[in-house]
């Protein structure tokens, strides 16, 4: 579908013209009516078949006197975003929800509510999502009013906003910490027996306000550090897609060799984070060899990243139009060798894993997803494609050098936890491949666009598929930092469908079928400091963070 046919069907159906319309990029930007939206919504997911990204929630008070929301939707394939703009009123900050129409909308939603204070009518949960319990009623952090750096009082509360549970069921906790992955987060499994009929989730305990930072406090060059700080496995995937968005806003052009190092380094992300999944999964479900052999086989890779990037966790090498390290020629035979060695020991271990009767019992026909629900849900990388799902951001909408490569998309149909297993087993080979092709083809020349000057009032949106699925950053540009920075994780949508794979499964399941969507909390939930003891918040400048960096190093652990 091109903009033209989505804007004439659009018009059709909407029965009048549309009251303001604009591009940014491959993005189509079109301001409608709040009376208009849950039907031109339904209307663009339904019959035109669009996939709802997440909501943007913006202060536009000091530029437009009102505030906006905006719903973003991908038409995979076509390389095709669609902006759905809606003004809201100060006065009365309401709008009818979508997620009635769009199940997949709902956190979205919600997190505008709680951030900005715009309030979805109608929205079947309207419970909170991401302020904690005890935050004040009518604060929203996100408004341009908010100083970063105000700590709120207290609220009196009598406890967490929780779904009771059915009558007759009983109620089993999994948190506040999530003991496998070592990450706060509380599921309330509703089960009769071993068989578990509801479930209610409480996440964002962890939320770190790094989208205020961005747009109060750091610069764009300085909120790439923080954008990789979001994930520890990844952080060059989130620093990549902002830089993304803001060079697409800008229109900066990013010089070839700079992509076809991003690529190289979005891949070997991929396969040290596939590789720690299989290593939890295996220990989630008892089966500890796999956990050993997987972990001693990606502890090559991060021995090669540290190489590469100085670090083992691919941080310090995006900057908004390039990367700030080469890969230098010496350095190429190493990673090939590497590379070889990885391939292949990991299908020693995928054989094994293929073979072994007492370990497919445990996964198959587990957590199922179906296709319906999957798309319903908005799920995306590996969970959507083991339910046959088919889309992947590399190749729909495609960005630094996967244009000139060649690769298959995994594409399971089973939509169980045994088919989310296959899909990123399979992923590890087309990702060494892609680095071999990358290494192969990686041309010379500058590693750093020449002009970077970012306009102010543009926007810009980019997608980067992460090892956990598609993961998005929306900017609109100020003067020297954004005016918006919006992050939508993979995790984000992947967490909305759990209910669905919960649904009629064994209590013994649950740990696996959580572990199946690989969760990140930290990444889902968004990093200032606060002093324990007096409370007080604190940004640090970079020579500050480089100066205790240095004293840990002397006496500190290294391992990571």
């Amino acid at each position: 579908m091109t903009r033209e046919e989505l804007t004439r069907k659009l018009t059709e159906h909407l029965g009048k013209a549309l009251p303001a319309m604009s591009t940014a990029g491959n993005m189509l930007l079109v301001k409608i009516k709040a009376e208009d939206l849950p039907t031109l919504a339904g209307y663009v997911f339904n019959q035109l078949g669009a996939r709802l990204i997440t909501t943007v929630g913006t202060d536009r008070t000091p530029l437009t006197g009102n505030y906006e929301v905006s719903y973003l939707f991908s038409f995979d394939r076509a390389d095709l975003f669609l902006s759905l703009k809606v003004e809201i009123d100060p006065a009365n900050p309401v709008i009818e929800s979508v997620t009635p129409v769009i199940p997949g909308a709902d956190w979205a939603e919600r997190e505008v509510r709680d951030l900005i204070g715009v309030v979805p009518k109608n929205h079947p949960d309207p419970r909170r999502l991401v302020l904690a319990d005890d935050w004040p009623e009518e604060l929203y952090p996100l408004r341009k009013d908010f100083p970063y750096d105000y700590k709120p009082p207290q609220a009196t509360v009598a406890g967490p906003r929780m779904k009771k549970a059915p009558e007759q069921a009983t109620v089993m906790t999994v948190g506040p910490f999530f003991p496998t992955l070592e990450e706060p987060a509380y599921f309330r499994l509703f089960v009769e027996g071993e068989r578990i009929v509801g479930s209610d989730y409480r996440g964002f305990y962890s939320h770190r306000g790094i989208e205020k930072l961005a747009d109060t406090v750091l610069d764009y060059n300085k909120i790439t550090f923080l954008a990789e700080r979001i994930c520890g496995i990844c952080g060059f995937v989130h620093s990549c897609c902002y830089c993304q968005a803001v060079e697409a806003a800008a229109e900066i052009e990013v010089p070839a060799r700079a992509k076809y190092i991003r690529t190289i380094m979005l891949e070997l992300e991929r396969l040290h984070s596939h590789l720690l999944w299989l290593g939890l999964a295996g220990h989630i479900i008892g089966f500890d060899t796999v956990l050993m052999q997987s972990w001693r086989i990606r502890e090559q890779l991060m021995w090669l990243t540290e190489q590469i990037t100085g670090n083992r966790k691919t941080y310090g090498m995006n900057l908004v139009g390039g990367v700030r390290r080469d890969i230098p020629e010496k350095l190429q035979p190493k990673i090939k060798e590497v590379l070889a060695k990885v391939e292949s020991e990991s299908r020693q271990v995928v054989e094994a894993i293929a073979g072994d009767t007492t370990l497919l019992m445990r996964l198959q026909n587990v957590g199922y997803l179906s296709a319906a629900d999957a798309r319903s849900f908005c799920v995306v990388g590996p969970t959507a494609r083991a339910s046959g799902v088919d889309i992947d951001s590399r190749r729909d909408h495609p960005y630094a050098a996967y244009p000139d490569l060649q690769f298959t998309v995994p594409v399971y149909n089973e939509g169980d936890t045994w088919a989310r297993t296959l899909v990123r087993l399979d992923e590890l080979f087309v990702s060494i491949d892609l680095v071999r092709q990358a290494l192969g083809r990686l041309p010379g020349g500058p590693i750093m666009a020449e002009n970077t000057e970012v306009p102010p009032e543009r926007e810009g949106l980019a997608v980067v598929e992460a090892p956990r699925g598609e993961c998005c950053h929306y900017v609109l540009t100020g003067t020297d930092r954004p005016e918006r920075w919006r992050v939508r994780a993979s995790t984000y949508p992947q967490l909305q469908a759990a209910p669905s794979m919960f649904a009629n499964q064994t209590v013994a399941d649950a740990p696996i079928i959580i572990g199946s969507i690989d969760p990140c909390f930290s990444c889902t939930e968004r990093m200032e400091t606060v002093d324990v003891e007096s409370g007080k918040l604190r940004v640090y400048t970079r020579e500050e963070l480089l100066k205790a960096g240095r004293a840990g190093c002397k006496g500190g652990d290294s391992r990571a």
